[in-house]
């Protein structure tokens, strides 16, 4: 098993049930999980520097969606092209985690001594794939739609449901779930991350930094793709008033 080290909880913070405790540990840095650093690759040590990198990076980008949301009209442009950006680095991060896991349950020794996540970030983390996949993913199908995202797809306790209902309904179950982890993980990522944590030398550290650069660059591509293809939402004011006139052929 792992040797996932906790240190005792301090006394002034109360006693909590174990799975909680050790959540608690690990959004204060408290815990320290042992990832050997492997020839070449880095293994483990540097799984978790990479799929730090992507979490920031994604996080970052995630902040800047958020803040469109305050006037859509005004930077629904923004909003598309931040979007389309964040699928390949969700896709990464969802690579390398997933990565992870696949050999941590193969029995790898190098992972099975890094030892696996805290119990309830176990339960999160395939809540966490999902909704991410999921808001991103409702976000990108609004773009082919365009003015017919308007359009009833059912009913549901006497309201009506459009495909940008359905989007929307899924930021909020991003934001619950991306929230809580991001609270846990913020911490042991950004040490990560500067190399305050795990191993001093990790190998592998120039193919990290070109995959991340790639798929930032694929990113970019993507989102003026995207873009591109969204003038419906662009020129007539995307999920505001202005996109309301377009449809009332004001």
């Amino acid at each position: 098993m792992g040797s996932n080290e906790i240190v005792p909880s301090p006394s002034d913070r109360p006693s909590l049930p174990p799975p909680l405790d050790e959540l608690v540990a690990t959004a204060l840095g408290e815990v320290h999980r042992d990832d050997p650093a492997l020839p070449r690759t880095g293994g483990p040590a540097g799984n978790a520097r990479l799929t730090a990198w992507a979490g920031i990076a994604l996080l970052t980008l995630f902040l800047v969606e958020c803040v469109t949301l305050l006037g859509l009209d005004q930077m629904i442009s923004v909003h598309i092209l931040v979007g389309a950006m964040l699928v390949p680095l969700a896709l990464l991060k969802t690579a390398t985690t997933g990565w992870r896991i696949v050999r941590y349950y193969a029995g790898d020794p190098a992972y099975r001594q890094a030892g696996p996540p805290p119990t309830v970030l176990r339960l999160l983390g395939p809540l966490v794939v999902l909704t991410s996949l999921a808001v991103l993913g409702s976000g990108l199908a609004l773009v082919p739609l365009g003015a017919a995202a308007r359009d009833t797809l059912f009913a549901f306790a006497g309201q009506r449901v459009d495909a940008i209902t359905v989007h929307q309904a899924c930021f909020v179950a991003w934001l619950v779930v991306v929230g809580l982890h991001t609270l846990v993980r913020l911490v042991p990522a950004a040490r990560i991350a500067a190399g305050r944590a795990g191993p001093s030398a990790v190998a592998g550290g120039a193919r990290r930094a070109t995959l991340m650069a790639v798929t930032l660059a694929v990113g970019a591509v993507v989102g003026v793709a995207v873009l591109d293809a969204s003038a419906s939402w662009t020129h007539g004011g995307g999920f505001g008033h202005g996109f309301d006139r377009e449809l009332d052929g004001d």
